[in-house]
């Protein structure tokens, strides 16, 4: 029994073109995080370090590209192609950041957001992983921002289109689905969801989560629904609501709360408490 089972897998993976170290992917992208962000200081000492640092860092892609079974000399392409998109990719990051230092009283200098904030490094691994799956690479894209997410709790996929200025607070449970849009200078809360109402197969091709235009925030827990539901810009989107159908813009959603006074009945006995 147990030698079939061994074999069995043996015959299931042996032929896999796609396997790839997992583990040198999220190596690969987190060194390149703290190369933009935090680098060392010892390759800061001389200019010559850093391009040899920066260089080692092309040859890693490229091996990993190898690994997926792409020939030799599309992957050396890809991987260049990709290093000379860093720099947009670099500057963009920066305004984000910058957006989140703006827009967060608790910020005291873009350093604090590099070092500590888990929205910014969940939002620098995405647009690694977006330029990633522009290129039409397999199964990498989906590594680096699943590795994100299991750092942060921010889930982000790759193929969402995320505009500049994005800012990401605490982070914790945001979900974006794969065919979301979103404008400039967007603010989301942690627990968001920019989700879709179906889930079927057959709607993969098709778009399935909400567009959010620009100037939109959206506060902690709100739940947004639907490929044809637009945010309309430089709207407000309030904690815990329920959006399937688009919002014109300018507008401020909310969920009201009931108060009700406390009277002198005795409160129900703890064991009829449900949490």
């Amino acid at each position: 029994m147990l030698d079939f089972f061994l074999n069995t897998i043996f015959e299931n993976n042996k032929n896999k073109n796609f396997f790839t170290d997992k583990k040198k992917s999220e190596k690969f992208v987190e060194n390149l995080f703290h190369f933009l962000f935090i680098p060392d200081r010892s390759i800061l000492k001389n200019i010559i370090f850093l391009k040899k640092n920066y260089k080692k860092l092309q040859n890693i892609l490229y091996e990993i590209f190898i690994e997926l079974n792409i020939d030799s000399k599309n992957s050396y392409n890809l991987s260049k192609d990709f290093f000379l998109k860093i720099p947009n990719i670099y500057q963009t990051l920066i305004i984000d950041a910058n957006a989140i230092l703006k827009s967060d009283p608790a910020a005291t200098v873009i350093e604090e957001i590099f070092l500590s904030y888990p929205g910014f490094f969940a939002t620098a691994l995405y647009r690694i992983a977006h330029q990633l799956w522009i290129q039409k690479i397999p199964i990498i894209p989906r590594l680096i921002t699943e590795y994100a997410h299991s750092k942060t709790g921010v889930d982000i996929h790759a193929s969402a289109e995320i505009g500049k200025a994005f800012a990401i607070d605490h982070g914790t449970g945001i979900v974006i689905g794969s065919s979301t849009k979103i404008g400039n200078k967007v603010k989301i809360y942690q627990g968001v969801t920019l989700g879709a109402i179906h889930v079927d197969k057959k709607l993969m091709n098709k778009k399935r989560h909400p567009t959010i235009e620009d100037q939109v925030t959206i506060y902690a827990g709100a739940t947004i629904l639907g490929g044809k539901t637009i945010i309309g810009h430089d709207s407000i989107i309030g904690g815990n609501v329920w959006i399937t159908q688009s919002i014109p813009p300018f507008s401020i959603v909310y969920k009201t709360n009931e108060v009700k006074m406390k009277n002198n009945s005795p409160l129900p006995d703890p064991i009829n408490f449900m949490i």
